[in-house]
């Protein structure tokens, strides 16, 4: 089994998504030590920017037409990163939750490696699935917690609907979330509390994801 875990902080080890989204990989490869997992960490792989030559060779490829030098280099390095989701039969994401949304890296990400014909299909009506990772797990944690009735209501929240779409737009079948909220704030004993809780409910989801 192929697992693909991507990392979306830029804090290391002092992350708590990737802390999260680590400890569980490894509960996974103790419960089955024949994976092999592909750590993509958004800030260590020096992504392409999606600019005049990404875009250009986007649509090039789309219609099956002649790149420039420039656009087909620039695309090759975007088809190792669709490579990356092709070959994964499981995918873990985390996720901090940076000004009610994803860290601009993850979605610089998501806008390289989503391409039509590689992780969708678009026949001008309707949207299909190219990827065969059957399952995932997708790790939010926030530094406070959506409420109705406060600055923050559950329609701020452009981080677990976002991610949890576009996991299942381009294949997931099963997809489970798992938000921690308040893991970072004033209270180190309600974040701490937290944090176990979310360590607790990714341990119980370990069988699950490897059956």
């Amino acid at each position: 089994m192929k697992l693909l875990e991507i990392q979306s902080s830029p804090r290391g080890e002092s992350s708590n998504s990737i802390t999260l989204t680590k400890s569980f990989v490894e509960a996974c490869k103790s419960a089955n030590p024949s994976i092999v997992v592909d750590t993509l960490n958004v800030w260590h792989e020096r992504l392409p920017e999606f600019g005049e030559e990404a875009i250009g060779a986007k649509y090039k490829a789309v219609k099956h037409e002649t790149m420039t030098e420039a656009e087909s280099n620039v695309w090759e390095r975007i088809q190792s990163l669709v490579r990356r989701f092709q070959n994964a039969d499981r995918i873990v994401l985390g996720s901090p939750m940076w000004n009610f949304g994803l860290p601009y890296k993850l979605k610089q990400l998501i806008d390289l490696a989503a391409q039509r014909n590689y992780l969708f299909t678009y026949d001008g009506k309707q949207y299909g699935p190219l990827l065969h990772a059957e399952k995932a797990v997708a790790v939010y944690t926030r530094g406070s917690r959506y409420l109705e009735g406060t600055p923050i209501p559950p329609s701020f929240d452009h981080q677990a609907p976002y991610l949890d779409f576009w996991l299942r737009l381009v294949g997931v079948r099963d997809l489970r979330s798992v938000i921690v909220d308040n893991a970072w704030n004033r209270d180190r004993q309600e974040s701490e509390v937290s944090l176990a809780n979310g360590k607790a409910t990714l341990e119980r989801l370990v069988k699950w994801f490897l059956n």
